[in-house]
């Protein structure tokens, strides 16, 4: 790894860290990315580096998703009951996921990545105008039928799952977009524990990987942007709660239409260098 990678990564984790805290997303719709462009620019396969991204987006997650949370959890936003209902049941579904997204090709887990980053952006931008003031749902049996597939999904595409959780909770569970936010960051911290667990153990064994990879994990890029994420993760999640809601969700949107428009290939056909 040169020094352009290095910087690269450091940046990277600033951005990740930022918008975790802002927008309750584990960052993995960038870090994957970018971690992807940076593997395949060393000679790894498109199937190793998707893959290897993934992990290790997925353990810079933990710590990022866990200093965001306890911040949030300061202003009182976290609903830790929803968090630990659905994240124990995501957990699962993350090494399941994990485990079967270590058998697929990686040209279609890069391309399933961005769809789903894209349809996301879609059904929140085209959703009606949300009540003002209105009860969410509290009913763990329907928190646990979302979190099942979100956990699969979570593994399977490497992401921490906030992409899909605060929709599903603003959409869905009708969750206010603050609180949305908070409490997707607290159950990212089990559901990313059991996606990252499947990536290495599944992962042990494979030849050619980087130096310093456990599995499908690369510990000196995961150093490189956990470092600079966890404490931009503090800085985000205040700036989170000097927004107005509406304002959040649509800079929340925004970066998912370009993180997933960018992986489906779409750039690259236009042949525009971002």
């Amino acid at each position: 790894m040169v020094i352009e990678h290095i910087i690269v990564l450091l940046a990277t984790g600033i951005v990740v860290g930022f918008a975790a805290g802002l927008l309750g997303i584990g960052g993995g719709f960038i870090m994957t990315p970018v971690q992807y462009m940076l593997y395949t620019s060393m000679g790894l396969t498109t199937d190793m580096a998707i893959k290897l991204a993934f992990g290790t987006t997925l353990l810079v997650i933990l710590p990022t998703a866990a200093s965001g949370a306890w911040r949030h959890s300061q202003k009182e936003a976290v609903w830790w009951k929803a968090a630990v209902t659905m994240g124990g049941i995501s957990l699962i579904g993350g090494f399941v996921g994990a485990t079967l997204a270590t058998h697929l090709p990686g040209t279609a887990l890069k391309i399933a990545f961005g769809a789903i980053a894209v349809a996301a952006a879609i059904r929140m931008l085209t959703a009606g105008p949300l009540e003002v003031k209105r009860e969410p749902r509290d009913n763990p049996w329907l928190w646990i039928a979302w979190a099942i597939p979100i956990g699969v999904v979570t593994g399977i595409l490497g992401i921490g799952g906030g992409v899909m959780v605060v929709p599903v909770m603003v959409l869905a569970l009708r969750f206010e977009m603050h609180n949305a936010v908070a409490t997707s960051l607290a159950m990212m911290i089990f559901t990313s524990t059991g996606a990252v667990i499947g990536y290495i153990i599944n992962g042990i064994g494979v030849p050619n990987l980087p130096a310093y990879s456990i599995g499908y994990v690369n510990l000196l890029s995961w150093l490189l942007l956990a470092v600079t994420s966890v404490g931009m993760a503090q800085v985000g999640a205040v700036t989170a709660h000097k927004l107005p809601a509406k304002q959040l969700q649509y800079i929340f949107i925004a970066l998912m239409f370009y993180m997933g428009l960018r992986m489906v290939g779409v750039f690259d056909w236009l042949g525009w260098p971002i």
